[in-house]
């Protein structure tokens, strides 16, 4: 059974019959699915995890339940073993979020299907995949769309996996950052520059916890520099829509009234979470994406 570990593994085809395959099941398809799931999270989720449980109940899988500080990892078993384990009693496929980036490279010569929830700060493909399906639903393709992602870039798994798929895909891509968040990646300061003629904003979360003892901002000056004000909102294309992973620090990333405009598709994405996710099992379970 096929791993999702990482959007610079997929292959367009493969992604956009994800895509469509989600389309159909927004649409109201269903297809019942047999096997079992164990959803394995050591970082906090309410997204991720939830929708992947809704998704797992709308397709009829068998769901073990699996809670981090009940279970022997606090006796120092490795995630291998825990896997290996999951494996031992029949368990089809798990859904693993974990703080160490590529955690998955320790899991070779696992047979169970894996399915990364979110890497430390290197990749979260499901997210890239449902925030992906929010712009093809917007506007009917991503070839040629310019897409501008503001924020915590080094820390960020989404702006990667993002970056990686949309630039693939054809879109044109912008980082903006303060230069000492850029990772190393190539990115402006000026976000005033770009807000005019990009199709999406897609803003991230300032990742304060991974900031501890490192010089940051204030939120009233990020929001400044940074974030979507009402005054940038208004300079926008008419047709540009905005975006955010979530969860949204109000007032940072972007200006409370603005959480929910016209323009905004951040709940859209939440909802569109469960059709990606819907897709990405049955691509994990049987093999193919159909």
């Amino acid at each position: 059974m096929p791993n999702m570990l990482s959007m610079n593994e997929m292959e367009n085809d493969t992604i956009m019959k994800l895509l469509k395959r989600a389309q159909k099941f927004q649409s109201g398809e269903s297809l019942p699915l047999k096997g079992t799931v164990v959803n394995l999270f050591y970082e906090p989720s309410t997204r991720t995890k939830m929708s992947f449980e809704m998704a797992e109940h709308r397709m009829g899988l068998t769901v073990l339940p699996f809670e981090t500080a009940f279970s022997s990892a606090l006796k120092g078993e490795t995630l291998y073993d825990t896997v290996k384990t999951m494996e031992s009693i029949g368990v089809d496929a798990v859904v693993i979020r974990h703080g160490e980036e590529e955690y998955y490279r320790q899991l070779t010569g696992c047979k169970t299907a894996v399915i990364n929830g979110g890497d430390g700060s290197g990749q979260h493909p499901t997210q890239s995949l449902l925030d992906l399906f929010t712009i093809y639903q917007e506007f009917g393709k991503i070839e040629g769309l310019h897409v501008t992602i503001v924020g915590d870039i080094a820390h960020s798994r989404v702006a990667k996996s993002n970056a990686s798929a949309l630039k693939q895909l054809g879109a044109h891509v912008t980082l903006i950052c303060p230069s000492e968040w850029s990772g190393g990646y190539e990115s402006s300061d000026r976000l005033d520059d770009f807000i005019t003629h990009t199709d999406v904003v897609m803003l991230l979360r300032v990742q304060h916890e991974r900031h501890i003892g490192k010089q940051t901002f204030s939120k009233e000056d990020y929001h400044k520099l940074f974030g979507l004000t009402v005054e940038r909102e208004r300079k926008m294309k008419d047709s540009a829509i905005v975006m955010h992973p979530a969860p949204i620090n109000r007032g940072v990333e972007i200006a409370d009234c603005l959480v929910e405009c016209s323009r905004s598709r951040i709940f859209q994405q939440m909802a569109n979470g469960v059709f990606i996710r819907m897709a990405v099992l049955e691509y994990a379970l049987t093999g193919e994406a159909i």
